[in-house]
């Protein structure tokens, strides 16, 4: 039996937002998401600076991956994520921000806060009540903790439950 690879998360909550916000201009902007197509994959490459092997990603059979666009700029991907739906929890396996979103220059705030916000309203959606687990690096733990509410688990597993994903899905979504 093939044994799934676990990434060790490194994603930084850099500001939790009710949307994304331009590190410019202050101005914040509303955020859809929705599935990566194949035909997305021509911009997501290592050689555009993009970390992970998202092609695989797609090609996973047990995973649905999800990308972050501004609403009115659906072209443009501010970023990533790879997700399992347990029977009880939705499993984050990876979430990466645009190059463009990266290092002190980056262009927007807020998209991994999005992004395991849209988790948490996806665990609601699937009736496993805003459970949803991650795998963290240890330097990251602490961090978790702190921005997103998750609790450290065991070893590196970081799960976030009913009340902290209600927080997180209030603040990013507005019904």
């Amino acid at each position: 039996m093939k044994r799934d690879k676990i990434y060790h998360n490194d994603f930084i909550i850099d500001r939790l937002t009710n949307s994304i916000v331009n590190t410019i201009s202050g101005d914040s902007f509303p955020t859809e998401v929705s599935l990566l197509v194949k035909s997305d994959l021509k911009d997501i490459t290592k050689k555009r600076g993009w970390i992970f092997d998202w092609i695989s990603e797609l090609k996973s059979t047990d995973r649905e991956v999800y990308k972050l666009t501004i609403t009115n700029n659906l072209n443009v991907i501010q970023g990533l994520t790879s997700l399992t739906v347990k029977a009880d929890h939705v499993l984050i396996h990876l979430i990466e921000n645009a190059p463009f979103n990266r290092g002190k220059d980056k262009l927007y705030e807020g998209v991994p806060g999005n992004l395991v916000a849209f988790a948490c309203r996806l665990s609601f959606q699937r009736g496993h009540d805003g459970f949803v687990s991650f795998h963290s690096k240890t330097n990251l733990v602490n961090h978790y903790i702190k921005t997103l509410g998750a609790l450290h688990h065991r070893n590196h597993l970081m799960v976030i439950e009913t009340d902290a994903a209600t927080n997180l899905v209030n603040k990013y979504f507005k019904s």
